[in-house]
């Protein structure tokens, strides 16, 4: 089992501290999927798919950015460079995180993780300026890290809501590529796009009231892109 350091970031232990920011292939970007909140979908929808997974522990249902077909491979990296006009949150704070103290009701604190390899290069970005302040992209990672956390909370309602009005299924996807190799994407599932359109209409105005609906438009709409993902895998 690899351990990590994480520890509170402040300014008097960190003042010093560098961290390297852009996407990176060898730092921690080269993954096929990531976490993501539907306070994020509007964002993510463009580029990626959004399919749902259940955590096979808790029985809870979760949203990820689909971004490749094989553990290890994020298809939005081509020859090094990032390609997508976007990156999720869940990405873009490494090597932050959201920290409790010891106190249940004391507020949430931006952690870090010392062991991350984003971590101490001479070329990263500061954290704290010499005079203490965070630096703007500190206070960039704070503000993704306080939508997540926030987002992660409204997100109990949206997924009983999917729930309770039986709208996700599960997917499949067999994939045959240009070259006649194959992959199969299963364990996921995603909207049920008919069921939702069968909904009485009290049922529809109760997801609108609760904001429930956008969120799933935006799944929906979110799978126009797997076409194009597989494109990028075939160029591969």
């Amino acid at each position: 089992m690899t351990l990590t350091t994480h520890v509170p970031v402040n300014p008097a232990d960190h003042r010093d501290l560098r961290v390297l920011g852009t996407p990176s292939e060898a730092l921690g970007d080269q993954v096929m999927s990531c976490f993501t909140v539907p306070l994020e979908f509007r964002r993510v929808q463009n580029e990626f798919p959004i399919l749902f997974q259940r955590d096979p522990e808790s029985g809870r249902f979760h949203a990820l950015v689909l971004m490749g077909f094989e553990q290890g491979d994020n298809l939005y990296f081509e020859e090094g460079r990032w390609t997508a006009r976007y990156r999720p949150m869940a990405l873009a704070i490494q090597p932050f995180l959201i920290g409790r103290a010891a106190d249940p009701d004391a507020p949430a604190q931006i952690h870090i993780d010392l062991d991350h390899p984003r971590v101490g290069d001479p070329e990263g970005m500061r954290v704290f300026e010499d005079d203490g302040k965070p630096t703007r992209y500190l206070e960039k990672v704070s503000d993704m890290l306080d939508q997540l956390n926030v987002g992660v909370r409204a997100s109990r309602g949206f997924f009983d809501a999917l729930e309770r009005h039986q709208l996700l299924e599960p997917f499949a996807l067999d994939i045959t590529l240009d070259d006649g190799t194959e992959n199969r994407l299963v364990g996921y599932h995603l909207i049920n796009e008919d069921r939702l359109q069968e909904l009485e209409d009290g049922a529809v105005a109760e997801l609108h009231r609760e904001g429930h609906l956008m969120p799933m438009f935006m799944a929906l709409a979110s799978l126009a892109n797997m076409p194009s993902l597989v494109d990028r895998r075939n160029r591969r």
